[in-house]
């Protein structure tokens, strides 16, 4: 079972999963959205972990939602792309994680950028259906959504004078 998490919750009818009917837009791979890319109709890209996001740049106010991919738990490449994507790019839409999607995951998506998450693990899915997600207290730097509350980055060190 596969399932579309948001801060709001579960989503139920996503219109980017399901069928590949006419009705639904269109989520491609970035070779095939380069080559659509002056099309008028609502589209999607779904980034490998190797694409280089950089040649979104142009499109960006015409894509609808990026869907980054985490084939395996151990490659973080993604976290690199979305952060590209909101903080240098200034990627506003939606931006989806895909693929090998874990709990312990969820907080350091949040906080790259990511908005929804497409989660197939039963225990995930069971722990975000519960909204029970681990909190981070330190951070080791900067991301899009910053820290939430002050002193919560590790390397930052207020002096103390007498």
């Amino acid at each position: 079972m596969t399932v579309i998490w948001t801060k709001n919750g579960i989503v139920e009818d996503d219109p980017w999963s399901g069928d590949d009917s006419a009705d639904r837009p269109k989520l491609l791979d970035l070779s095939q959205f380069l080559e659509h890319a002056r099309d008028n109709e609502v589209l999607g890209v779904r980034l490998a972990p190797s694409d280089d996001v950089r040649q979104l740049e142009p499109h960006l106010d015409r894509i609808a939602m990026i869907a980054v991919s985490f084939p395996a738990f151990s490659d973080g490449r993604g976290f690199s792309q979305a952060t590209l994507l909101r903080e240098r790019l200034g990627y506003t839409g939606e931006m989806r994680a895909v693929g090998q999607v874990l709990i312990d995951q969820v907080p350091h998506m949040l906080r790259s950028g990511f908005d929804s998450f497409e989660v197939e693990h039963g225990p995930t899915i069971e722990r975000l259906k519960q909204n029970r997600i681990p909190g981070i207290d330190q951070h080791y730097q900067p991301a899009p959504l910053s820290a939430d509350r002050a002193g919560g980055y590790s390397w930052r060190r207020a002096a103390v004078t007498s």
